[in-house]
C-alpha cells in the first residue's frame, strides 16, 4: 500500500507491505508456517501427536506460533521477557498458549527467554534426539524406540515431542522471505523499486527479503532501520558491535534500551549473518522519531501502526531525501498498534520513561533539507 502522507510530502512512491492483516496480525506469520511445515517435512513433528512447539520471543513471532500450531495441531508454549507490552502475553492465554515470563537478561545468561525456550524442548520428553540437523527436539519415546538413528522411525512419530522453533537461527526463518516476502514485493511492484527498508531482530527479513531483491536487481539498496540502543546500526556503519548507551548506566531494559519492541539486537544471528554482506545503509531511529512517526500516520493516514513499523517509516523518510524525488522505497508495516497499547501507544508510560509524543518531530524531518 502507499503511504500517502509521506509520498506526497517527498516527491517519492513509499510503499509499505501491510503484514498486520496476515491471520496472526503480524509479518511473523511467514516465519512460523515455515518453521512448521520444514519441521514436519523432516519428519521432526507430527500433527495431532501431544506434540508442543517451544519458542523464546518479545511477542509476535509466538503468537504467529500459538495461532498457526493450534490449526496444525500442537500446543504451544512460549517464553518472553516480562518487560514487554502486556497485550502480547494476553492475545497468547487467548489462544491457548502457555505463557512463562522470564526477566530480562543477556544472552549467555541460561534464564534468558531464548535459552529457557530451548531447554523447556529439551526437558519435555524423556529422551534427547540425536538428529543430522541442528534442531533441539526431545520425545516421550523411549531410547529404544528412537535407536538414535532416525527422527522419522514408525515408532516414535505418534509420541509427542518438544520442538525449539528457534526464530533467531533457524534457516526457516530466511526461507520464509526469500521464497515468499521477496518475491511477493517484486510482483507486486513490477520490479520498479529503488530501496528495501527493514528493521531487524532475528534478521531474517532484512536478509531473506533483500537477497531475493539483490539477486533480481543488484541496484536495490537494501537498508537497515535500527532502533536506539541496538548495536546493529554500528556493525553497518563502522564494523564494530556496539551502543554508546550501553556505557552510559542509564538504560531502561535489559535486552535492548528502546521502547520499540520487535526490532533491535546487541547479538549477530545467524539469520542476520546472512544477509549483513548485502546491506548497504542503516539509520538509527530514536524512540522520539518512532512515537512521533505513529502519531503523524494516524493523522494524517489513519494508519495504527506499532513501534517497528514506525522505525521502518522514519528511515525510509530519510533515506527517500537522500535519494531525492521519483524514488520508489518499500517497507514492511509488521504489525498493529493493538499490541502496543500499555507502552508504545500508552502517553503516560511514555512520559514516565523521558520519552515525548510530539508530531512536530516528523512534520520538521519532512520539510528540511538532507538527508
Amino acid at each position: 500500500m502507499r503511504v500517502n502522507s509521506l509520498s506526497d510530502a517527498l516527491g517519492v512512491e513509499i510503499l509499505g507491505k501491510a503484514e498486520w492483516l496476515n491471520p496472526g496480525g503480524s509479518l511473523k506469520d511467514r516465519v512460523a508456517l515455515q518453521i512448521i511445515e520444514d519441521a514436519e517435512q523432516q519428519g521432526l513433528l507430527h500433527p495431532h501427536s501431544g506434540s508442543t512447539i517451544f519458542e523464546g520471543t518479545v511477542g509476535s513471532t509466538g503468537i504467529s506460533i500459538a495461532t498457526i500450531g493450534r490449526a496444525r495441531g500442537y500446543e504451544t508454549t512460549i517464553i518472553m521477557p516480562d518487560d514487554v507490552a502486556k497485550e502480547k502475553s494476553k492475545a497468547l492465554e487467548a489462544l491457548g498458549a502457555n505463557v512463562e515470563e522470564v526477566r530480562p537478561s543477556s544472552i549467555v545468561d541460561k534464564k534468558q527467554f531464548v535459552n529457557v525456550a530451548k531447554q523447556r524442548a529439551l526437558d519435555f520428553g524423556s529422551t534427547e534426539f540425536s538428529n543430522e540437523v541442528d534442531v533441539s527436539i526431545s520425545t516421550t519415546a523411549t531410547p529404544s524406540e528412537v535407536l538414535h538413528k532416525s527422527t522419522q522411525t514408525s515408532a516414535s512419530e505418534k509420541k509427542a515431542r518438544g520442538f525449539f522453533a528457534d526464530q533467531f537461527e533457524s534457516r526457516s526463518n530466511f526461507n520464509a522471505h526469500y521464497k515468499g516476502t521477496g518475491p511477493e514485493i517484486w510482483r507486486q511492484t513490477g520490479g520498479d523499486l529503488d530501496a528495501f527498508v527493514s528493521g531487524a531482530g532475528t534478521g531474517g527479513t532484512i536478509a531473506g527479503t533483500g537477497t531475493y531483491l539483490k539477486t533480481m536487481n543488484r541496484k536495490i539498496q537494501l537498508v537497515l532501520a535500527d532502533p536506539q540502543g541496538s548495536g546493529l546500526f554500528n556493525k553497518i556503519k563502522h564494523g564494530v558491535m556496539f551502543n554508546a548507551k550501553e556505557s552510559e548506566g542509564t538504560r531502561r531494559r535489559h535486552q535492548v534500551d528502546t521502547v520499540v519492541e520487535g526490532i533491535g539486537i546487541n547479538r549477530l544471528t545467524q539469520n542476520f549473518e546472512l544477509g549483513m554482506p548485502l546491506i548497504d545503509d542503516a539509520y538509527q531511529v530514536t524512540d522520539a522519531e518512532a512515537v512521533s512517526m505513529s502519531r503523524y500516520l494516524v493523522k494524517h493516514d489513519g494508519l495504527f501502526l506499532g513501534s517497528s513499523s514506525a522505525c521502518n517509516l522514519v528511515t525510509s523518510v530519510r533515506l527517500a531525501k537522500k535519494l531525492g524525488q521519483g524514488k520508489t522505497i518499500v517497507t514492511i508495516l509488521c504489525d498493529s498498534g493493538s499490541r502496543h497499547y500499555s507502552k508504545f501507544w500508552n502517553d503516560e508510560y511514555l512520559a514516565s520513561v523521558g520519552i515525548p509524543v510530539d508530531i512536530s518531530i516528523i512534520e520538521k524531518l519532512l520539510v528540511q533539507t538532507g538527508g
